[in-house]
């Protein structure tokens, strides 16, 4: 197959539990965009954080998918290519339920030109979101959540227990169902819910950018770790889980890496399919 797409996740996959790039994957990274094989970040992480745990491959110059797939920026130049935002109205619709499960959610917001990506209105944020924010403040800004509308908003998050979770998305789908719902539970010890626009998720928008770029499915390779990579794993023309991945991402994957995040895994399968060493 003429592959000519590598996409890849960021935490679990290409970085290392240091967050750190390994000199591996990006010698490969580089290798493959000298043959001309394009390479796309597919992340959660906002995109100022995804530029920076990126600046080791700045000169492949990556199409970054941040926010799941919320905001599609190019890095060279910060160019907006898409974006998918979630309506006000379905955010207070889904707010409403959180506090009645006494959760309280952070918005996640397209703001990188204004200097923020993240909003919240508890200002006891260290105990209320149990540490989410706390390396994110300088680009987070303090917000009642019922003063003005909010039209940028590209996901809303709740950072907590596990089955606290599971039990406030069953009941939010139950009553609104507007929206795409991702949980994420390779992160911590807690998990990670977010709603986002119904084309808010990796695979909707990878979608889209390779048919405006005139390249199929099957010319993607795609890895990844969490649950929020399934629909880009299960689709892509390959999707290799990570060895660390969820089993929930193994059971739709085409392979399972070798190795995991923290040994450069990400070079050992590219490396074995473009048979570069």
């Amino acid at each position: 197959m003429d592959y000519k797409m590598v996409v890849l996740d960021l935490d679990g996959t290409l970085l290392d539990d240091e967050k750190l790039i390994s000199d591996k994957n990006a010698y490969i990274l580089k290798e493959l965009h000298s043959k001309g094989i394009q390479i796309v970040i597919a992340t959660g992480r906002n995109y100022h954080m995804a530029k920076n745990l990126t600046e080791k491959i700045k000169s492949l110059q990556p199409t970054i998918l941040s926010n799941n797939g919320a905001v599609t920026r190019y890095s060279h130049n910060d160019k907006l290519i898409e974006s998918n935002y979630l309506d006000y109205s379905t955010f207070k619709e889904i707010y409403e339920m959180g506090r009645q499960h006494n959760l309280n959610p952070i918005i996640h917001v397209d703001g990188y030109y204004e200097g923020y990506d993240l909003i919240y209105e508890c200002e006891n944020y260290e105990e209320a979101y149990l540490g989410y924010i706390k390396g994110d403040l300088r680009r987070a800004r303090l917000k009642n959540f019922n003063s003005n509308p909010i039209n940028n908003i590209l996901s809303v998050c709740y950072y907590e227990d596990f089955h606290k979770l599971i039990k406030l998305q069953k009941d939010v789908q139950n009553v609104i169902g507007r929206f795409n719902t991702i949980l994420n539970i390779n992160i911590s010890k807690r998990a990670l819910l977010e709603f986002l626009h119904v084309n808010g998720c990796k695979w909707c928008a990878l979608k889209s950018h390779i048919e405006n770029l005139g390249i199929k499915e099957e010319q993607v390779i795609a890895m990844g770790d969490d649950n929020n990579d399934i629909p880009l794993i299960k689709n892509a023309g390959i999707g290799i889980a990570m060895k660390n991945a969820t089993q929930e991402c193994k059971g739709v994957a085409d392979y399972i890496s070798r190795k995991s995040n923290n040994e450069s895994g990400v070079y050992y399968e590219l490396s074995e399919i473009f048979e570069i060493y």
